[in-house]
């Protein structure tokens, strides 16, 4: 019988959407350690369901709306429900089913990413309207500008976004930030001076474990991308990924020990996060040296996110995920405009003697998503708010969202008080914070212990 390279194809992109699947293992456990423990199942529900709601609607509408016929530039209009695949039996038919499943983890993880910012304090029906909408349209409108033959492939030379720092990171890095406004902070994170106080996550090692686990999947997310086993660029793209990740845990670690002269462990983890979505759009297109800067930087760009949010903004995003993915990956998708070698990808950016052509039109598409996610994002959440209501009330945000909303504990075997876990009552004024560690910039600093006094972190 006669080798079909389409079957090989059907195999790898059927290996990375089972990696790319397996990430959402990977934020629940990194939202749920960077969070109180009486959350815990909270957190693991919105993550089942971001998969389950998430996977119909995308198939439903959001496939369409995204990879549809795209005659406008601005939207599809074909294929909803996956009505125009023809399974003929043959590899080359069956491919387009396997490529709708890449998709799909695509957008779980855009939707997931939203969950981590406004934990803690948010109703649990409400997350839900909220995953619909950016599965079935705020994801798909925006991915079909750039993925589905849109108006952003004209611009220019043409936006690249390998896999997706814009279109899937910056997506629900911005929804995120709209979420996290519109619910408003944790009980008792500003002082009533407006300094962030520290409100701990229960589990430094989970947050670890959700880290190893997604960067185990982003071999799947960047070499995926690639939709064919046939591709010799996946052992390139493989290797941008992970010196990317190693670059971001040294760039995060070292500029956390730079502020506060201590070496920090949710700061690393975090920075591994902001250096895989850095890398993601241009991880086909830069060598593994401008990979490593680009990671860097990545991590780096994930610390003064957190600060810029708390400290001047007063956002609280508990899981440090507007600053690891929305800044991260705007951050990324410019890199490609900058390291981009014609040798890996077909194009030179600034620094490799292509002028500020490329650099230009990555600026566009990041403006164009943040123009169009964020405001799309907040009227939706708005909506939410005041209709049915976004936030829990601060009897529920006391007792956990575990007890209010699922009837159930993370860990009932311990049953830890209120105190432990770092809460407070709703006739006491907030709790004191820690002691913050001495010698640091401003008197500030961060151990992974006190997850969200000055910086938040871990990441999403």
């Amino acid at each position: 019988m006669e080798f079909d390279p389409i079957s090989l194809d059907i195999v790898w992109v059927l290996v990375a959407s089972v990696l790319v699947f397996f990430m959402q293992a990977g934020f629940a456990m990194v939202e749920a350690g960077a969070t109180r423990a009486k959350n815990a199942a909270n957190i693991i529900m919105k993550n089942v369901m971001d998969v389950s709601i998430g996977s119909l609607l995308f198939w439903a509408i959001g496939f369409g709306l995204m990879f549809g016929a795209n005659e406008s530039g601005w939207i599809g209009t074909s294929n909803f429900f996956l009505g125009d695949f023809e399974p003929d039996g043959t590899p080359t038919g069956l491919f387009d089913y396997v490529f709708f499943l890449f998709q799909l983890m695509f957008a779980a993880t855009a939707a997931t990413i939203v969950s981590g910012a406004v934990a803690e304090r948010t109703k649990f029906g409400a997350y839900l309207i909220y995953t619909a909408f950016i599965t079935a349209l705020i994801y798909p409108v925006f991915g079909s500008w750039v993925w589905g033959g849109g108006w952003l492939n004209d611009v220019g030379d043409g936006f690249i976004d390998f896999a997706g720092s814009t279109v899937v990171h910056s997506v629900g890095g911005w929804a995120a930030l709209a979420g996290a406004i519109v619910v408003g902070p944790r009980l008792g994170k500003f002082m009533p001076n407006g300094r962030p106080r520290a409100i701990p996550g229960h589990s430094i090692t989970l947050v670890a474990l959700g880290v190893f686990i997604l960067w185990v999947g982003w071999f799947g997310f960047n070499p995926g991308s690639t939709v064919s086993g046939n591709d010799a660029s996946i052992a390139m793209i493989a290797i941008t990924t992970t010196l990317a990740a190693a670059g971001g845990a040294i760039g995060a670690m070292a500029l956390g020990y730079f502020l506060w002269k201590h070496y920090d462990a949710s700061l690393s983890l975090n920075g591994i996060i902001g250096g895989l979505v850095a890398i993601t759009a241009g991880t086909a297109n830069v060598s593994p040296g401008s990979a490593i800067i680009i990671g860097l930087i990545g991590g780096m760009v994930v610390v003064g996110g957190v600060l810029l949010l708390e400290r001047v903004l007063k956002i609280d995003d508990p899981v440090g995920a507007i600053s690891a993915h929305g800044f991260a990956g705007a951050w990324g998708t410019l890199a490609v405009g900058l390291f981009a070698e014609s040798g890996f990808g077909g194009v030179d950016g600034l620094f490799f003697g292509g002028g500020a052509g490329q650099l230009g039109t990555q600026f566009v598409g990041v403006i164009a998503c943040f123009a169009f996610v964020f405001p799309a994002s907040f009227l939706v959440f708005k909506l939410i708010d005041v209709t049915i209501g976004m936030r829990a009330s601060d009897e529920d945000q006391i007792r956990g969202l575990d007890i209010s909303e699922h009837a159930a504990a993370g860990y009932p075997d311990f049953a830890p008080s209120d105190l432990a876990l770092g809460s407070i009552t709703a006739s006491a004024p907030p709790m004191t914070p820690s002691p913050a560690p001495t010698g640091g910039a401003d008197g500030g600093p961060v151990g992974e212990q006190m997850i969200g006094q000055d910086v938040t972190h871990p990441q999403n």
